[in-house]
């Protein structure tokens, strides 16, 4: 390849881009590629992500098609088809199944590229149906033969957008095309012709008239300056601009060139400065940004031999007597920032005359805010259903790729768009639950006080005094605080009561249960103690089984001591057990010691039954041993059945669990124990005397 410079007013294949082989080519206008990277920007700009495609069959319009599609690809653009128009497309039943693509998709935007020998049969194919109402963006190429559009196209493409190369004014053009005078320029050949078109007359002693239209002669007054016609608007020169803008800078290369070798050269050798001139000097030269053309004009050629990327971006109306307006209504300028390339004037009719506002160009309708986008497989990305968010996850715009996921202590709405606070829940006193069982709770409290009052006020008869009165009142006062500590489990948990709840049920419950396995091995030491010649008359008393329920009770409390000092209990908010609301509870901090508790209280539980089981048969007016074994019964039965729904029930509902097994378990206690003495007591005191307790072997 010569190192001459070479400049190509036409030539926009991406092939002279490879600087090793075409070191010193150069362009008047950007490469194909550019153009296309302008096209893409703006679908990307007004958010179209499904785009038709259509080409000329020839080297230029396919490698364009492909280029396109590549750059789409890489910003998530999809084509909606991919349309491949040659000249003999007419003729074949392709030219009905392509009008048909076009009424059936659902793309609004179609870009067409076609090659410059392609563009006529591109208007007259698109002339010969009628085509859907689309919104058209066009090569380059297309812009000088709109005027020659066929009246179809006039509908088709009323409202077309155009990617042009920019256009400007060539100083001195304008005075130098209106001081022509025709009759000077008779001898030639171009001349006569483009002044038939322009003047519509002949002039004299010329060659015949190439239009083949008898024309009058034209007079001597007759200039071009007295005709209203398009190219006298010599400020919309676009490929003439860049050739002139070319050829400017390498005519100003050459003559810095010239002028620095003038002043380095030697006086003897300034008269054959040819010899020092070389070809990579002025390639080089021309590569240097600092060549100012007339009126501003510069010419700024990168380092692939293109001049700077500037575009406008046209809209193209047809008026009712087939002229053509064209409206700027943007601009890519690439020697700007990145983020202001692309200009776009929002206050122009950039959407009529078929659409009056930006139209949508999809595969399928956006996804609603409370949807995400649920790809279809074997599709395009651009092609998807929605699906709604899951719970407690949001989507607050349209077409989200995901959903956003709330935080803990947030749940979604309804329509799943907004994250909103979660509700606070807990075994309030205000709910229905909540103030049922402190009722209760304190309904058999009063209860038991009433009883231990009775006790207190009959101690002294036969009944109270048989069974160990100190234990009943011990027993009583305990029942009494079982059903009290139910309080603590109700209500907004605090640390005070996460730390004491569990711990004084378990001591307050042992000295119950320990109480009644005391009163049942008082029960049997007494009726073995009458017994001639037993040695268990020294345990009879109260002193034996007050150090019972003192050692039972001790081993409770180190266990709870333990339990406090290694991993003690502490306030938590639940936020997974339910959706819909924050639970506050308490978390037990090791559940192996809150079994422990139950465990040992259920032993307890279960020695008394097998000790009370044992006794049954004693004389019947003599213990209550049958009575301590219907009680120690149901406590085993409420809590053997509480382990598992404890278990399964969260949040509130376990609180509740436990206070229903407190409840019932010392209500089934202080029911079988007392009740039956209350009844003697009042309704038949007959049988509330010494010979009636006593029953003689």
């Amino acid at each position: 390849m010569s190192t001459d410079p070479q400049i190509s007013y036409g030539s926009r294949d991406p092939l002279f881009n490879d600087r090793v082989q075409f070191p010193s080519f150069y362009r008047t206008i950007p490469d194909e590629l550019s153009e296309l990277k302008v096209i893409v920007k703006l679908i990307k700009h007004f958010g179209w992500k499904w785009v038709g495609l259509i080409v000329s069959d020839d080297e230029t319009g396919l490698r364009a098609g492909e280029n396109l599609e590549r750059e789409m690809k890489i910003r998530g653009i999809c084509l909606a088809f991919f349309i491949i128009i040659n000249n003999g497309l007419l003729a074949s039943r392709d030219s009905i199944e392509i009008k048909e693509i076009l009424v059936r998709s659902t793309a609004n935007v179609i870009v067409i590229l076609a090659s410059l020998m392609n563009v006529d049969f591109f208007l007259f194919f698109f002339a010969v149906f009628d085509m859907p109402e689309k919104l058209w963006i066009l090569s380059s190429t297309f812009l000088k033969v709109l005027r020659v559009a066929y009246p179809q196209n006039r509908k088709t493409f009323n409202g077309v957008l155009v990617v042009s190369y920019q256009r400007g004014e060539i100083p001195g053009f304008k005075e130098f095309i209106y001081g022509l005078d025709p009759t000077e320029y008779k001898e030639g050949i171009l001349f006569p012709n483009v002044s038939e078109r322009l003047s519509d007359c002949e002039l004299s002693n010329t060659i015949p008239s190439r239009t083949g239209i008898s024309l009058p002669i034209c007079t001597e007054s007759e200039f071009f300056d007295e005709y209203d016609l398009p190219i006298n608007d010599t400020t919309n020169f676009r490929i003439s601009y860049g050739v002139y803008t070319a050829v400017y800078t390498m005519a100003l290369a050459l003559h810095k060139l010239y002028m620095n070798q003038k002043l380095e050269s030697h006086p003897e050798s300034r008269g054959n400065l040819q010899a020092h001139f070389k070809q990579w000097q002025l390639n080089a030269m021309m590569q240097r940004k600092d060549f100012g053309g007339a009126a501003g004009d510069r010419m700024y050629i990168k380092a692939k031999g293109d001049p700077s990327t500037q575009y406008e971006l046209l809209k193209c109306f047809f008026s009712e007597e087939g002229g053509v307006q064209t409206v700027k209504v943007g601009s890519f300028d690439t020697t700007k920032p990145a983020g202001n390339q692309l200009y776009i004037n929002s206050s122009a009719d950039l959407w009529g005359p078929y659409f009056t506002e930006r139209p949508k160009s999809q595969c399928n309708e956006p996804c609603l805010p409370g949807y995400r986008k649920y790809k279809i497989k074997g599709e395009q990305p651009c092609c998807y259903k929605c699906v709604p968010c899951a719970e407690g996850e949001i989507s607050n715009s349209s077409d989200a790729q995901s959903c956003i996921k709330c935080s803990e202590y947030e749940k979604c709405n309804e329509k799943r768009i907004v994250c909103i606070p979660k509700n606070i829940n807990f075994l309030s006193y205000s709910d229905p639950l909540g103030a049922t069982l402190s009722s209760i709770s304190i309904i058999f409290s009063i209860g038991c006080s009433a009883i231990l009052g009775i006790f207190i006020k009959y101690r002294e008869t036969p009944i109270v005094r048989a069974n160990n009165r100190y234990l009943s009142c011990l027993l009583l006062i305990s029942l009494m605080l079982c059903f009290l500590c139910t309080l603590l489990f109700i209500g907004r948990p605090t640390q005070i009561c996460c730390l004491l709840r569990q711990v004084i049920f378990g001591i307050v419950f042992t000295i119950s249960v320990s109480s009644v396995l005391a009163k049942t091995l008082t029960v049997i030491i007494a009726f073995n103690a009458t017994k001639p010649g037993s040695k268990l008359k020294k345990y009879v008393g109260t002193q034996l089984a007050i150090i019972l329920v003192f050692v039972n009770s001790l081993g409770e409390i180190i266990i709870s001591i333990v339990w406090l000092a290694s991993n003690p209990p502490f306030r938590e908010a639940d936020t997974l057990s339910d959706p819909n609301y924050i639970i506050l509870l308490c978390n037990e901090g090791s559940g192996c010691f809150f079994f422990c508790i139950i465990g040992y209280i259920g032993t307890l539980a279960l020695l008394s039954f097998i000790a009370a089981f044992l006794a049954k048969d004693f004389p019947d007016r003599f213990n209550e041993a049958k009575n301590i074994t219907f009680s120690m019964l149901g406590f085993c039965s409420v809590w053997g059945a509480f382990v598992p729904a404890y278990l399964s029930s969260k949040g509130s509902r376990m609180v509740a669990v436990e206070i229903f097994a407190i409840l019932s378990s010392s209500a089934g206690l202080l029911g079988c124990i007392f009740i039956p003495k209350c009844y003697i007591i009042f309704l038949r005191p007959e049988l509330n005397r010494k010979d009636n307790i006593v029953r003689k072997q």
